[in-house]
C-alpha cells in the first residue's frame, strides 16, 4: 500500500507542464502506479481546462492562417535512415520480478556503478533534457546514506524495498520530496536492498568530506 504521495502543488505543476524534465519524470513514475494520484491529476487537469475556457479570446497575427495552411500542404519530411532503426536503451540489471517504470521508456541508464560498500548507482539519461539530474540508487540491506540536507529540491520514488529516514518509513511506490528544511539519513531496512529513482535540483549537502566527494561523483 502506498502511504506517501506528491502534494497538490507538484501534481498541479505536472498538470500545467511547468515541472522540470527530471522532476516531471519522477512524478510520472509515481502516478503510473498510484490510482489515488492518477485520479487527483485528472481532476487538476480538468480544473485547468475549465479555467482555460474562461480566458478571453486572443487575437492571432494576420499571417497565422496562411502559415498553418502552408504547413498542412507542405510535403512530409522523410526521417533519416538512422531514425528508422529500433533504438536499444541501455539499462542496468534489476532484481527478479521488478519492472521498469513506463515513464522511463525513452530513457537510458548506465550499468550499476560502485558508490560505497553495499551501494551502487546508475545515471539516467533523459532524452529531452541532457541537463536533468536523474539517477537510480541501489542500497543494500541495513546500509544507510550519510546525513544530509538539500540546497534546493530532491524527489525520490521507491521502486523496490524500503527505507526509513528518521521522519517516516518509505516502501514500494512511496514518493518523497525533500528540500533545505529536510535533514535526514535514509537507512534501508534489514530485510532486503532498496532501489530508488531520484531527481535532484541543486545539490545534496552531505556532512563529511568523504560523503561530499562520493556525492559529487554521482552529481548529488
Amino acid at each position: 500500500m502506498i502511504h506517501h504521495h506528491p502534494d497538490d502543488g507538484l501534481l498541479l505543476a505536472q498538470a500545467a507542464g511547468t515541472l522540470s524534465s527530471g522532476h516531471s519524470l519522477l512524478v510520472a513514475s509515481h502516478v503510473e502506479g498510484c490510482a489515488h494520484c492518477r485520479a487527483r491529476l485528472r481532476e487538476l487537469e480538468s480544473i485547468g481546462g475549465a479555467l482555460l475556457e474562461e480566458l478571453a479570446p486572443a487575437v492571432l497575427p494576420s499571417q497565422s492562417l496562411a502559415e498553418a495552411l502552408a504547413a498542412i500542404d507542405a510535403p512530409p519530411q522523410q526521417p533519416p535512415p538512422s531514425a528508422l532503426r529500433p533504438v536499444r536503451r541501455s539499462r542496468p540489471v534489476l532484481p527478479e520480478g521488478m519492472a521498469w517504470p513506463r515513464s522511463l521508456q525513452g530513457c537510458s541508464a548506465t550499468a550499476w556503478r560502485w558508490l560505497g560498500p553495499g551501494m551502487r548507482w546508475s545515471r539516467v539519461t533523459v532524452p529531452c533534457d541532457a541537463a536533468a539530474n536523474v539517477f537510480l540508487l541501489r542500497i543494500g540491506a541495513g546500509k544507510e546514506l550519510p546525513f544530509h540536507t538539500h540546497s534546493r529540491s530532491e524527489l525520490t520514488q521507491v521502486l523496490h524495498g524500503a527505507f526509513h529516514d528518521g521522519r517516516a518509513l518509505f516502501g514500494p511506490g512511496d514518493f518523497d520530496e525533500a528540500d533545505g528544511d529536510t535533514h535526514h539519513q535514509p537507512k534501508v531496512l534489514a530485510v532486503g536492498e532498496c532501489i530508488c529513482l531520484a531527481s535532484v535540483e541543486g545539490r545534496v549537502l552531505f556532512q563529511g568530506a568523504v560523503a561530499r566527494l562520493l556525492g559529487s561523483l554521482v552529481g548529488m
